[in-house]
């Protein structure tokens, strides 16, 4: 499942997270490398940092390209300090920066220290450098045991992954899903066909799984499934007009493709002839669901909608 999460996370900010088109990345190593490389300045590196400056981008990219504004105190062409210690307790406030950041919009992070953004080495000099300090009294309140965690290296490179995994999703989670508007939804509601359905409530407490902004692209996925499902296959080739249904998850009334396609087929309706009717209306066997996805996948790709989705 975290591997599942990991590579979906993985696709959508390579695609879309970043100015000036794609820019491919993993999880963890480049984010971590590359605010580490990115910043690195001194007389002999000046020929390294311009060869990589222009080209490399930091996770400050990304946030100033989704939510418009630059972390506190940190900007782009801001360099570390030459000596090791200096530079990780550097790196440290800056990831400390941008969690804080993260969580004053509205993320959920208290499972994630900084030094877990760190890169391997770095997490070691900082766990040495606080071991040292721990030793000095006055820095006793500061540095206590439940703020230092001592990790081995596997154990550390997998909780690095899942702190930057958490990080992406927080990031999508403040910054992109609030820029879904219920404002069209309305519109939708005043359809004779779709007054009998079940509505889905948007009170931010009424869900303890999805986001209000979520439950109202749940909304819209049910409006426009029940206003489009008896056009788009009417003359179906495999079935009759799906019947209703009450759209409430995003994987297992998803599965079949139907419900995908009628959002397709309200914005691209020449898709319908095309791919559409041929889909199996009611479909029962593995083979029927991988048909109709198969089906779905090509219309994507018929309209370069290349987001990378694998039937």
């Amino acid at each position: 499942f975290f591997q599942k999460t990991l590579t979906a996370v993985k696709n959508w900010f390579t695609l879309f997270g970043w100015p000036k088109g794609q820019n491919p990345i993993s999880v963890p190593y480049s984010l971590r490398r590359n605010v580490y490389k990115g910043q690195m300045t001194s007389s002999r590196e000046k020929v390294f940092k311009q060869n990589l400056g222009r080209d490399t981008k930091t996770v400050y990219d990304m946030l100033l390209h989704l939510s418009g504004q630059l972390l506190p105190g940190i900007t782009s062409n801001r360099s570390l300090p030459l000596d090791p210690v200096e530079r990780t307790l550097q790196l440290h406030w800056q990831h400390s920066t941008l969690l804080a950041f993260l969580k004053s919009q509205g993320a959920y992070l208290p499972h994630v220290m900084p030094e877990f953004l760190l890169e391997p080495d770095d997490y070691k000099k900082w766990i040495k450098v606080q071991t040292v300090l721990k030793v000095d009294v006055n820095n006793s309140d500061i540095f206590s045991d439940k703020h230092l965690f001592v990790l081995e290296d596997s154990i550390f490179e997998t909780m690095s992954k899942r702190a930057w995994t958490d990080v992406l999703l927080q990031i999508y989670k403040v910054f992109v899903l609030p820029r879904v508007s219920s404002c069209n939804i309305t519109e939708l509601f005043s359809l004779e066909s779709v007054k009998n359905m079940p509505r889905i409530k948007s009170e931010p407490l009424s869900s303890n799984i999805y986001s209000p902004y979520e439950r109202t692209i749940l909304t819209w996925l049910n409006k426009l499934y029940e206003k489009n499902r008896k056009t788009v296959w009417k003359d179906c080739h495999k079935g009759e007009v799906p019947p209703m249904r009450w759209i409430v998850n995003f994987d297992q009334d998803l599965l079949d493709g139907l419900v995908l396609a009628a959002q397709l087929a309200a914005y691209c309706p020449y898709l319908i002839a095309t791919h559409f009717v041929r889909m199996y209306t009611n479909p029962r066997t593995p083979a029927q669901f991988l048909h109709n996805c198969l089906i779905l996948v090509n219309a994507m790709h018929a309209v370069n909608l290349a987001i990378d989705i694998k039937v």
